[in-house]
C-alpha cells in the first residue's frame, strides 16, 4: 500500500519518539505483550502525524481502515489521513503533534491530542500570515490483527478555522 504525502525533516525514528504520550493509562487486565502489539500501529500512526511519512502510515492502517467521522471531501480508507496530512502541512508546514494522554483498553486506544504551529501556507485558498495555530483533537482507534481498522475522531475545527482567520471569533 502506498500513500502520496511528503515526510517533513524529522526521521521516522525521531517521529516515533516525539509522538510518545505525556501520560498513558492502561487497563489493569492487559498483558504486557498485548500492550506492545496494540501500540505498534498506534505509535506508527502518531509518528505519521509528526512527519507525514507514508512508511509510518502504511505500518499503521489496515487496508480496510474506516474513518467513522469522515469530514466532507476526504477520501474514505487509508488514503484519507494521507490527504489530511498533506492539506494540514500545506497550511502549517511546522505542524507539531503532542499526545497529551492516552487510554488503552481492550482493542481501543483513546488519545487526547494537541496540534500547533504557524499558518504560513495555504488552506482553502487562503494564504496564512504566520499566525499561531493551537487546537485539540480526540481519537478513538480500534486495532485488529496488528493494524488500525477504525477511527472515530473529533477535532476542534472551530478554533482551528478561527485561528486561520476563516471564521470570525
Amino acid at each position: 500500500m502506498s500513500f502520496e504525502c511528503t515526510a517533513s525533516q524529522v526521521s521516522d525514528a525521531e517521529a516515533l519518539v516525539m509522538s510518545q504520550p505525556q501520560e498513558q493509562i492502561v487497563a489493569t487486565d492487559m498483558a504486557p505483550e498485548r500492550l506492545v502489539a496494540l501500540l505498534g500501529p498506534i505509535n506508527a500512526f502518531y509518528g505519521f502525524w509528526v512527519n507525514g511519512s507514508p512508511v509510518l502510515l502504511a505500518r499503521a492502517l489496515g487496508a480496510n481502515f474506516v474513518d467513522h467521522t469522515l469530514p466532507r471531501g476526504r477520501t474514505q480508507g487509508p488514503h484519507g489521513p494521507a490527504q489530511a496530512s498533506k492539506d494540514f502541512r500545506g497550511a502549517i508546514p511546522d505542524l507539531r503533534l503532542t499526545v497529551v494522554q492516552r487510554i488503552v483498553a481492550g482493542d481501543r486506544v483513546i488519545s487526547h491530542l494537541r496540534f500547533n504551529g504557524h499558518f504560513t501556507g495555504v488552506f482553502m485558498d487562503h494564504a496564512g500570515a504566520g499566525q499561531p495555530v493551537d487546537f485539540v483533537a480526540i481519537d478513538i482507534l480500534r486495532v485488529r490483527d496488528g493494524m488500525i481498522t477504525d477511527n472515530w475522531h473529533l477535532e476542534d475545527n472551530l478554533t482551528f478555522l478561527q485561528q486561520l482567520g476563516l471564521v470570525n471569533q
